[in-house]
């Protein structure tokens, strides 16, 4: 499980039927700056994740790849290697408030 934002967002007119009405988000890790420690920076790369809690632009996000994506109710039956598990409220390490959403 990572903690990434979201940047963007997928349309596919054609896709595979078991994927139609679901949202995809392009979603950029990001992790705990390795020299301050106060605060988030990117990883570099994306994702496309599905999302069934309704995320939005700019949404920090949980995101789960692999098998564990396709452990919730929602994602059992699709064909993805990602998913947004939870929207963050707030990132708070050795008692320093690295986010906290507005």
């Amino acid at each position: 499980m990572f903690i990434a934002r979201v940047t963007g967002s997928v349309v596919s007119t054609q896709k595979a039927a078991a994927m139609v009405g679901h949202k995809l988000l392009v979603v950029e890790p990001y992790r705990l700056d390795e020299k301050s420690r106060g605060s988030l920076v990117t990883t570099g790369r994306t994702f496309i994740a599905v999302d069934t809690l309704g995320a939005g632009l700019d949404d920090f996000v949980l995101v789960v790849q692999g098998s564990s994506a396709r452990l919730t109710p929602e994602t059992a039956k699709l064909p993805i290697d990602a998913a947004v598990i939870g929207i963050v409220d707030a990132v708070t390490t050795a008692k320093q408030s690295i986010y906290k959403r507005e």
